[in-house]
């Protein structure tokens, strides 16, 4: 909650337009993340936009989807999707450090979408916005590596799949496609 409270006491809610600002308190634009690179990846920064946040790994089976996800990235961001990879060593396959993290997703997949720092996923140690989407949706918490969030534009949950759902299964282009088309 510390995340949540700073960023909704912070200038940059400040700055926004009362409508999307009373948007940004109540939804995922109220939280952010330390970046992989050091600097903060704030989902207010995204406000309006579809988002698909996705807890990753490095050495695990489902690490190859980084490139489905870097697909979807080059696919859909002009039209209005933001991805956001959200390492985590919750299932025991991400521990080495943000060079060790970046040269894999990066490096090796080619990712360009923008890329948290590790984070916790899962009970009661987890990032807040984890800890905020379980509470509105119990039954659809991470339980591995990839599991998938699709946030529509106005910043709530409106579809989660599995890791074994790959980022370009035709259920979550369509999900992602009805959102963006949406106003």
């Amino acid at each position: 909650m510390l995340t949540r409270r700073i960023l909704l006491a912070s200038p940059l809610l400040a700055a926004l337009p009362s409508p999307l600002a009373a948007q940004v308190s109540s939804s995922a634009y109220a939280f952010s993340f330390d970046g992989l690179d050091g600097n903060p990846v704030r989902l207010a920064d995204h406000a309006g936009r579809v988002l698909l946040v996705v807890n990753t790994a490095s050495s695990c089976g489902f690490t190859p989807q980084y490139a489905d996800l870097q697909t979807l990235w080059t696919r859909y961001r002009d039209r209005g999707l933001t991805i956001v990879g959200v390492p985590s060593d919750d299932f025991n396959q991400e521990r080495g450090s943000a060079a060790d993290i970046a040269a894999i997703c990066q490096g090796v997949y080619g990712v360009s979408f923008p890329m948290a720092g590790k984070h916790r996923v899962t009970g009661g140690q987890a990032h807040p916005f984890y800890r905020w989407v379980a509470a509105q949706r119990p039954a659809d918490i991470p339980t591995w590596n990839f599991h998938k969030y699709v946030l529509g534009r106005s910043g709530q949950v409106v579809g989660a799949f599995p890791a074994r759902v790959r980022p370009t299964d035709p259920r979550i282009i369509a999900l992602i496609e009805a959102q963006l088309a949406s106003a």
